[in-house]
């Protein structure tokens, strides 16, 4: 049922009418994917992931992302790979259940409408999360959802 409740579809940050990367995020990570350039042995490829900041790029050259990211991760459980001709950065939110508007911090957040989406989806995933037995897949919220982070006392980290 948690499947359900997984991300629909990425986001895409876009630079200069370019995709810079996709994303998408659930309750404890924000996953980014970046297609990387064709002709470029895989083992130049290189990610690292601080608390703070990210940078992505190809050994020998200046980074294609050196950003602070939005909300601080947990170093030790975030990771990259690369599948396919895509690197796919898992990213271990340090808060779980806060929602990101973006990996980047003041880069490509969300517009009000789909962030609210974005809220009510990861809120639903928390209370599937809690109460395994129920399907939350076609709940829905009136009204201003509650921050699924803090609401009711918070979330549990059993």
């Amino acid at each position: 049922m948690a499947e359900k409740l997984a991300p629909e579809k990425r986001h895409e940050l876009v630079h200069n009418g370019q995709k810079v990367f996709e994303w998408d995020q659930t309750l404890e990570e924000v996953n980014m994917y970046i297609d990387l350039p064709q002709n470029v042995p895989k083992k130049l490829f290189y990610c690292k992931i601080q608390s703070k900041h990210i940078e992505v790029g190809i050994k020998g050259n200046p980074p294609y992302l050196n950003h602070d990211l939005s909300s601080p991760v947990k170093t030790d459980s975030s990771f990259w790979t690369l599948e396919d001709e895509v690197m796919h950065v898992t990213l271990q939110k340090r808060d779980k259940g806060q929602t990101w508007a973006s990996p980047i911090l003041g880069q490509g957040g969300l517009d009000p409408y789909v962030a609210d989406l974005e809220q009510k989806r990861l809120m639903l995933q928390r209370f599937q999360e809690e109460n395994p037995g129920f399907d939350f897949s076609q709940a829905q919220f009136t009204g201003t959802c509650p921050d699924p982070r803090t609401f009711m006392g918070g979330i549990r980290n059993d």
